[in-house]
């Protein structure tokens, strides 16, 4: 009877112990599923996250200014260049021609201006002696109308002195028209000021200007990227010859689901992590803009929704992360890496779309832009030189 007894026991206890490990466990997924909603209530709600991201920038491309043949490319593919560095030059035979051609031209077009001035006061000369002329045949010729009249010259004198006025009169008319012919290519502007050595000297200038981009500059600090010139390529003017990626102008296009956008703003923070660090590094970035159109609206081909066959596809939308910089510069990305972002929307306060433009230059260069001081010595040496001053 003892051993019929104390087997109900042992199976009470287990049953005891089952049901109060089942509580136990009840109440910690209760737990753990109240303390989850609550988190996703106060914080998770308010995080947008796609892995649909990645890294862009911008590509410079490099393209010829002036037709050429290539002599010789100074950088290749992954090499770093700073702005204003040599990338390729062209065959400067045809340029330095032109160039000289254009000196010639301009010390040509200054002496023919200074003949002209020259001339000017020359004519201008003749027209005083022609008026003196003119005023000695009219006194002769009222001197012999007087002896005329009293019969002490012959008619046939008299003639001739009236012919010698008039002959004096036309020469004076012909002086000044040469004159008024002479001065309107002139008209008392400064040698300097010429119309034709204007066009001399601009034309010099382009010579010199086409000699100087004989050199393909870098227009930006960057990398090398896509280089398909070659040695003894023959350019012309556009031709793409390579990418400079500049390192420091780089941001994440993150595309996110439409019904992901609602709460989105300008200047919410973000946090993003590339495929290329992992974890390590987590780049903190800034909502700075959200694109105008999807990716299918600014495809080659748009999508014909009109049509009688359509399936609602859930849209994405480009939205503009600012890096870091100094995150950058210690951890640099590349161009189309992929990225995990993660943006931070319980600040509702910015906008949706930017309501002011831009303020200041985007970006630029002065690489492209030449110093003109040696070219315009160069040519007020030319104008001195063939002006005898």
């Amino acid at each position: 009877m003892s051993a019929e007894n104390a087997s109900p026991q042992p199976q009470s206890n287990k049953k005891k112990n089952r049901k109060l490990a089942m509580t136990f466990a009840a109440t910690l997924f209760i737990v753990i599923g109240i303390a989850y909603a609550v988190y996703w209530f106060v914080a998770l709600r308010h995080h947008q996250t796609t892995d649909d991201a990645y890294v862009a920038g911008n590509q410079v491309q490099i393209m010829a200014q002036i037709p050429g043949n290539v002599t010789a490319i100074y950088v290749d593919n992954t090499d770093f260049v700073q702005q204003g560095d040599i990338l390729l030059t062209l065959d400067a035979t045809d340029a330095e021609q032109s160039y000289e051609r254009a000196k010639t031209a301009l010390a040509n077009s200054v002496r023919q201006t200074h003949q002209l001035i020259i001339n000017n006061r020359q004519l201008s000369a003749n027209i005083e002696l022609k008026k003196t002329a003119l005023n000695q045949a009219q006194h002769d010729l009222v001197r012999r109308e007087t002896l005329g009249k009293a019969g002490a010259i012959g008619k046939e004198e008299l003639q001739h002195a009236r012919d010698a006025a008039d002959s004096a009169k036309a020469e004076l008319d012909v002086a000044i028209q040469q004159y008024n012919a002479n001065n309107a290519l002139v008209l008392s502007t400064p040698l300097e000021q010429h119309p034709s050595v204007l066009h001399a000297s601009s034309q010099l200038r382009d010579a010199w200007l086409t000699l100087q981009r004989t050199k393909v500059v870098a227009p930006v600090t960057g990398y090398i990227s896509r280089r398909s010139v070659q040695v003894g390529s023959q350019l012309e003017i556009g031709s793409k010859l390579m990418v400079i990626v500049p390192a420091d102008q780089l941001w994440v296009d993150a595309n996110f689901k439409e019904t992901q956008l609602a709460n989105m703003r300008i200047g919410q923070p973000a946090t993003i992590v590339s495929d290329f660090y992992g974890d390590d590094v987590v780049y903190r970035g800034t909502v700075v803009g959200l694109d105008m159109g999807t990716g299918s609206a600014f495809s080659l081909l748009p999508a014909q929704n009109a049509t009688g066959n359509w399936i609602k596809v859930v849209q994405r939308l480009p939205v503009r992360i600012e890096l870091d910089k100094q995150q950058v510069d210690k951890y640099p990305l590349r161009i189309g890496l992929s990225m995990d972002v993660t943006v931070d929307t319980a600040d509702r306060q910015g906008l949706v779309l930017a309501d002011k433009p831009r303020q200041g230059i985007a970006y630029q260069t002065d690489a492209l832009t030449y110093d003109l001081t040696p070219i315009n010595t160069l040519i007020a040496d030319i104008i001195r030189a063939n002006t005898g001053s």
